[in-house]
């Protein structure tokens, strides 16, 4: 399977005796795995969850490229626009940090809703775990899906 194939690096996870059914991507670049599971039920069903797959897949490829495009001395710009009140550039998106009782200090890109019954709803992306570019990726992603 190549990086041409649209599928590369996604496979189908059906496992009828725990109730899991989703698309899982996995990948290794210069030595470092990268992996996430995206369930049907989260993203609306079977093929929501494969496109949403397959974008977190292309934005870990794309940082990849990034990175190598850095290590090779070529800069890479993103552009954001940011205000004095939003400093993510994205309303409803914005980077927290939090303090473990140890003192150890994590990085999450979060999104932030309304629900239609008046909730506030938030949902949390890692920096740690995810790279700080496909958190906020993620974190944009998953305010657009719940405002929709």
């Amino acid at each position: 399977m190549s990086e041409k194939d649209p599928d590369f690096g996604i496979s189908r996870l059906d496992q009828e005796s725990v109730g899991t059914h989703g698309w899982q991507v996995r990948f290794q670049r210069k030595g470092v795995r990268q992996g996430r599971f995206f369930s049907d039920t989260e993203w609306g069903g079977k093929q929501g969850a494969l496109e949403t797959a397959r974008k977190f897949r292309d934005q870990l490829l794309a940082q990849a490229g990034r990175q190598d495009a850095i290590s090779s001395g070529r800069s890479v710009r993103i552009q954001t626009v940011v205000t004095r009140r939003n400093q993510s550039g994205v309303v409803g998106v914005s980077k927290i940090s939090q303090r473990s009782a140890k003192g150890d200090e994590y990085h999450f890109w979060q999104a932030s809703w309304t629900s239609p019954d008046g909730t506030r709803e938030t949902i949390r992306f890692s920096v740690k775990k995810h790279g700080d570019e496909v958190a906020f990726e993620l974190a944009c992603e998953a305010r657009h899906r719940a405002i929709r």
